[in-house]
């Protein structure tokens, strides 16, 4: 499947989310076809995920298509060629997460969404959470990044947390 092809697939599921959501089906089980559910395991993105963005968009006004198509082609592209298609089969649990007042060089929430991202890019998200969430959305505009850049930058950085957390300082204009 090419990349444009994906897109356009992605982008239909995406508004039959949206008007699912308007139609008053507001929950993962409910907002996804049985064959959309299948599409989007197949490029590594759960209902949950989907139904996730597509509920803030709606609520919060955000994140738009545009962005989640940018963060789910990041997973979809590591799911395809770091984990070969294939699910690691782990779910992270909530209570291992650093807390959402867990800071490091001063700066809270930093090394909860590191953990987030890394678990979104190996599809290891609980279904309590969310890599986007309404918490981490402010905190990136605070930074001066956005969710993909975000989630471009752990995928890169690996587990280099204080490469990570040094860009991030960086992009902020947070470097005396």
């Amino acid at each position: 499947m090419d990349t444009a092809n994906w897109e356009v697939e992605f982008d239909q599921i995406w508004n039959r989310g949206v008007a699912a959501w308007k139609a008053g089906r507001r929950g993962p089980g409910t907002m996804f076809a049985p064959a959309d559910v299948g599409w989007l395991a197949g490029i590594g993105c759960s209902a949950q995920e989907l139904f996730d963005f597509v509920d803030d968009f709606q609520v919060y006004g955000e994140p738009d298509l545009a962005t989640v198509r940018a963060v789910t082609a990041l997973r979809r592209d590591h799911f395809l060629n770091v984990l070969g298609g294939k699910s690691t089969g782990h779910v992270a649990n909530m209570w291992d997460l650093p807390a959402k007042s867990a800071a490091v060089d001063g700066i809270s929430w930093l090394p909860r969404l590191i953990v987030k991202a890394r678990l979104k890019l190996r599809g290891e998200m609980p279904a309590d959470l969310m890599y986007g969430c309404a918490g981490d959305r402010p905190f990136l505009r605070r930074m001066k990044t956005d969710l993909p850049a975000f989630l471009s930058l752990v995928r890169e950085c690996g587990d280099d947390d204080r490469r990570i957390v040094e860009s991030v300082k960086r992009t902020a204009g947070l470097h005396g």
